[in-house]
């Protein structure tokens, strides 16, 4: 049922999929996800869905190749099928007229900020985009950003293409400049938790998406569990979308750290047969 229809490398280690999901795509809204499981005895993952065509029943995917199971998947060509690929799931993105609105994505996180960033256009708002990454050749989604945006920034890390530096520090400039009303930061834990704290002394309503750190999707495993305002929050059943200002990111960027052993041991064996 969940043929893959379309794969293509969009940077180094970074694939696309559209995949026949049409129950998934007729009512797919911006920041929600699916969870996909590649075999009988694959984990499941959570992939934000970056695009959707209700018409052609697809969603589109954007995979890193990082551990066993996006391995698996990166292997996976067209014709091939996802034995499951359940959603949408997470509360969707609050798209309405805030006035200008600046979206700010990083790495893998852009494909996610891209649905965000296209719908507020839509509604009215003026649409300022950052996007980086650390080199040129692994920055994705520009042309996709560029039409959602009304004004666009790029930053790489070496300064390869666009701004040389972090996303950051073009959103501390814009800030200084102009009225911003809201921002949207998804990408990296650290480079999220930057953003809050530079939009934090203009009390300016700040997103962070934190997708990264879900595992189960439903609520079940606990793995997702952050604090948020001193309060324990499931991100895949209560978020992903918390306010960043009340997000504990030094427990967030540990608990992500917490099976980087496992996850070292679980590829190494792979890779090596075993």
């Amino acid at each position: 049922m969940y043929e893959i229809v379309a794969k293509s490398l969009i940077a180094p280690e970074i694939k696309l999929f559209r995949v026949r999901a049409p129950l998934v795509a007729e009512k797919a809204k911006p920041g929600n996800f699916v969870v996909v499981r590649v075999d009988e005895r694959g984990e499941r993952i959570p992939l934000t869905i970056a695009d959707w065509d209700p018409s052609e029943g697809t969603i589109t995917l954007v995979v890193q190749e990082v551990g066993v199971t996006t391995l698996k998947l990166g292997k996976l060509d067209v014709g091939d099928s996802l034995l499951n690929c359940i959603g949408p799931l997470g509360n969707p993105s609050r798209i309405e007229r805030f006035g200008t609105v600046v979206c700010v994505g990083g790495g893998v996180g852009i494909p996610p900020v891209y649905p965000i960033a296209r719908a507020l256009k839509k509604v009215g708002n003026h649409v300022i985009s950052i996007i980086g990454a650390k080199t040129a050749d692994l920055l994705i989604f520009e042309r996709g950003m560029r039409e959602a945006s009304d004004e666009i920034f790029i930053t790489t890390d070496d300064g390869s293409y666009g701004r040389r530096g972090f996303v950051s520090g073009v959103l501390a400039e814009l800030l200084s400049q102009r009225r911003i009303d809201r921002v949207i930061a998804i990408g990296p834990a650290i480079m999220m938790k930057v953003v809050a704290e530079a939009t934090r002394p203009y009390k300016i309503e700040t997103i962070a998406s934190l997708n990264s750190i879900m595992v189960d999707g439903t609520g079940m495993c606990g793995a997702c569990r952050v604090s948020v305002g001193g309060e324990t929050k499931f991100t895949c059943v209560d978020g992903p979308e918390f306010d960043a200002h009340q997000v504990d990111f030094d427990l967030l960027m540990a608990r992500l750290n917490m099976y980087k052993d496992k996850e070292q041991e679980a590829l190494t064996a792979y890779r090596e047969g075993r």
